[in-house]
């Protein structure tokens, strides 16, 4: 085993100046060993010095795992980053001017190392065009000290694209669980394979060096060839990990139904009433029988629970971007992993799927919305989360939901008899305006003939060409001083505006049942037009009668 070396000798391989791409999803897959080797060197030895770090997905728990092992002043000169939310040290770095920073779009950068790995020059995609990510607005660029253009905006046959430059990769750190005599790496107790194919081949072809952290060694696998997911031919060194530096994820060190090593049976005991489950219950009168869908972090995993509380979590297919199909997807630090999945593949490989539109449904987080209904999620000030796979999503998908309360912050509504009462609204408005930074364009997925709705504990917009319009108001809201006052604009308001379903205000089941492939939101909607048109229609044939007789 000529290539197993410790995690302090994999540390003093890394030089200066070297371009490292890691790979990872929150905890899953994130060589934990190793990062804290090199940070452990750096302090000591300040070095290795001024860094070029590159990786898709956010990887950290926001204190001091994953990524956070590199936010010291000096280690890094330049991070390109798709999600900087669980990494706060790189991201004030950022914000302070220290750094030259990027962020791109999560899907993206999973693309960039295949075309990287096969030697093209970038990668071409539409996916963030009308974005801060287009270099007609910041092109992905985080402070003023960042000058590079790593994005071009191109025309090819009359349609813009987006172009995002390729770079040679020094150095790999990436995860495994078993590793064999020539190298070889399988993953049978990893929850995902991530990009981790991608990122190995990227870096050897660009004459770099791959270490791959695992549990164990062994001289020949007992598994099958195809379970192998990083070939030893790509593989320079391979280090052995204390198992606390090697947890599954960074909520769980071990859970077998993340690897379907179990199947987990039993229901889980039902969420208390909340305006977070009024959320996710409106939200799933939204699912389209059959449909194939996405769910973000936060807000939007209510749905999964409320689904499974209404029997009807079998409907649809749930999917998460670093590559899970199907089952019942984690939360928390967790997020990422999947119990009983029907199927988990590459993370480039599902960015694929989703970036030609392969999704039918995706539900994701509200943090700002404007009158044009651009949605900002990603950059508040000097507080930088990143965008991660949201761009990708939102863009390529034609049945959109942003979820969210109405105000964040401290606040209080109580539910009482089946009504809401505002008592106290937090501090901080989300309906502004102008957003921070578009994150997702309203105008341009207008163009695109996306259908966009905004879900609140008290209220239901649609976005229209004219603008947001305000369709359902919550029993018990006031519409002048609970929905408009605490906007900083006044939206449309339809003819029809309708009380929200008084299901979603009361304990217990709302007995849902899909029926058809439309969604039950929508079927309500497109019935009281129906039953307007009628109307029309019998009154005009009143007044001809009349008029005739």
């Amino acid at each position: 085993m000529a290539k197993v070396i410790s995690a302090q000798e994999a540390a003093r391989m890394i030089p200066d100046r070297a371009t490292l791409a890691t790979g990872g999803f929150i905890g899953i897959g994130f060589a934990e060993g190793v990062a804290k080797a090199i940070e452990q060197r750096f302090l000591e030895q300040q070095r290795p010095a001024n860094l070029a770090l590159v990786y898709a997905a956010g990887q950290g728990d926001a204190q001091t795992r994953g990524l956070n092992h590199f936010n010291h002043e000096g280690m890094v000169a330049k991070v390109v980053g798709g999600h900087w939310g669980l990494a706060p040290g790189l991201g004030k770095l950022a914000t302070d001017n220290k750094i030259d920073a990027y962020n791109l779009p999560q899907g993206v950068i999973c693309h960039l190392f295949r075309d990287i790995a096969a030697g093209k020059p970038g990668t071409l995609t539409k996916v963030g065009l009308h974005t801060f990510v287009d270099p007609r607005y910041d092109g992905g660029k985080i402070n003023s000290r960042t000058e590079k253009d790593l994005v071009e905006l191109m025309e090819i046959n009359g349609h813009e694209y987006l172009f995002y430059k390729a770079f040679p990769i020094d150095v790999a750190l990436l995860r495994g669980t078993t590793a064999d005599s020539q190298g070889n790496i399988s993953m049978e107790r990893e929850a995902l394979p991530l990009e981790s194919l991608a990122i190995a081949q990227a870096t050897h072809n660009s004459g770099g060096i791959v270490i791959v952290q695992v549990e164990r060694i062994t001289d020949q696998h007992q598994l099958t060839p195809d379970r192998i997911k990083i070939p030893g031919i790509l593989v320079d060194h391979i280090v052995v990990a204390d198992p606390l530096d090697h947890p599954q994820t960074f909520a769980e060190p071990f859970n077998p139904a993340y690897c379907g090593d179990v199947i987990v049976n039993g229901k889980k005991a039902a969420e208390p009433l909340s305006i977070r489950k009024i959320i996710g219950r409106r939200a799933l009168q939204e699912l389209s029988k059959g449909a194939v869908i996405n769910l973000g972090i936060g807000m939007p995993e209510m749905i999964s629970a409320v689904a499974e509380e209404e029997n009807i979590q079998d409907d649809f297919t749930l999917t998460v971007e670093p590559g899970g199909i199907g089952g019942q997807p984690a939360s928390g630090l967790s997020f990422g992993a999947v119990s009983n999945a029907e199927a988990i593949i590459d993370q480039p490989a599902q960015f694929d799927f989703y970036d030609g539109g392969g999704l039918d449904q995706a539900f994701l987080g509200l943090a700002e919305t404007c009158p044009e209904g651009h949605v900002n999620v990603s950059r508040f000030g000097n507080k930088l989360a990143g965008a991660g796979g949201f761009i990708n999503i939102t863009q390529n998908t034609q049945d959109l939901y942003f979820l969210g309360t109405f105000t964040s912050g401290p606040q209080q509504i109580d539910i009482v008899d089946g009504e809401l009462r505002v008592i106290k609204n937090g501090p901080v408005k989300k309906f502004l305006k102008q957003v921070q930074q578009i994150t997702f364009n309203g105008r341009y997925a207008m163009q695109q003939q996306q259908r966009v709705t905004f879900i609140t504990e008290r209220a239901v917009f649609v976005l229209t060409d004219k603008g947001l319009k305000l369709t359902e108001i919550a029993p018990g809201i006031r519409l002048q001083q609970d929905i408009l006052d605490q906007m900083d604009f006044k939206p449309l308001i339809d003819d029809d505006l309708i009380s929200m379903d008084p299901r979603l205000f009361n304990e217990g089941s709302m007995h849902l049942q899909h029926s058809g492939s439309m969604p039950i939101g929508h079927m309500r909607k497109v019935w009281g037009q129906l039953v307007t048109r009628i109307q029309e229609q019998r009154e005009a044939e009143q007044l001809r009668c009349r008029i005739a007789g």
